[in-house]
């Protein structure tokens, strides 16, 4: 079985990548598995200078999924660089940097950063990351704004660029359409959905935040959707992700039209999730008749 999928500055094994943020930078991980096994890596986000993070608590468990609003905590770009990447380095596996900012000059610095490493093979620009109050969703969700930021990054950067969108727009269609004329080289999609708990003894929002982000198997639907309407509508691959925790939800992705997957929440319940999917994908393809990956992208479309 050809699990092998190829796209702009990641060619890659197999069509399976831990989603930013849910990964950290695979340290942890690595006491599981070996993580030459996955197709890719997307990193945990990178800003200018080290970001601590909103204020706790900042997790909620929720029916079918997590309400998160960490607020993009990472040591800053220059010490992921020269600790975190050497790390990953010696895996045999492509890298993905997600890129974040409070502003255009911040995304700017921080893709130049990336530049001086051939151990990135491409940056996710995160436009989508609902829980900070500068920068992040701002960005996403103004497709003038994201086609702006995109250009820019696009201009100040060696490496190929995929653009994080947001569900928490009216139509993800034109987003993904101004990313892709302003010169993205992919489109990476969902981030969370906006969401929020009360605990009940405190009458109160129980995150911090008050606000956070909606992960893990209940968004898979909006993600499918998504995913399906945008293929429609653009030519660069898509990556996708929203609650995939199962070789037959990736399948599902693939057919909806995009090219590979991340997987994000399902890491926190099973930590060899994503080694698990990459055994059974073969077996799974096989069963609906596929014998690659690349025969199934898309074929959901009518």
């Amino acid at each position: 079985m050809d699990l092998s999928v190829k796209l702009p500055g990641l060619d890659m094994k197999n069509p399976i990548l831990p989603a930013s943020g849910c990964f950290g930078f695979g340290r942890e991980f690595s006491n599981f598995y070996d993580l030459s096994k996955l197709g890719g890596i997307t990193m945990k986000a990178a800003t200018l200078h080290a970001r601590y993070g909103n204020p706790t608590p900042r997790v909620a468990e929720t029916a079918s999924g997590m309400l998160n609003a960490i607020g993009l905590q990472n040591p800053g770009v220059a010490k992921i660089i020269q600790e975190e990447v050497p790390f990953l380095a010696q895996f045999d596996t492509k890298i993905m940097a997600n890129i974040a900012g409070s502003t255009a000059e911040e995304y700017i610095e921080v893709a130049k950063s990336f530049n001086d490493t051939d151990d990135v093979h491409a940056l996710e620009l995160n436009i989508s990351c609902p829980n900070v109050k500068e920068g992040g969703i701002q960005f996403g969700t103004d497709c003038m704004m994201a086609a702006s930021i995109t250009e820019q990054v696009k201009k100040a950067s060696r490496h190929p660029v995929y653009v994080k969108l947001s569900p928490n727009v009216s139509n993800i269609g034109e987003m993904a359409k101004a990313v892709e004329a302003a010169g993205a080289d992919g489109i990476t999609m969902i981030n969370t959905l906006t969401g929020m708990q009360i605990h009940l003894p405190s009458k109160r929002p129980l995150i911090a935040n008050k606000t956070g982000g909606l992960s893990g198997p209940a968004i898979k639907p909006v993600a499918v959707r998504m995913i399906y309407e945008v293929k429609q509508q653009v030519n660069i691959p898509i990556i996708g992700m929203g609650g995939i925790s199962t070789a037959e939800d990736v399948l599902e992705f693939l057919l909806a039209g995009a090219s590979a997957v991340a997987v994000g929440t399902a890491n926190f319940q099973n930590p060899c999730v994503c080694s698990e999917i990459i055994d059974e994908l073969p077996q799974v393809l096989e069963c609906y008749g596929f014998n690659s990956v690349q025969e199934t992208i898309g074929k959901g479309i009518q």
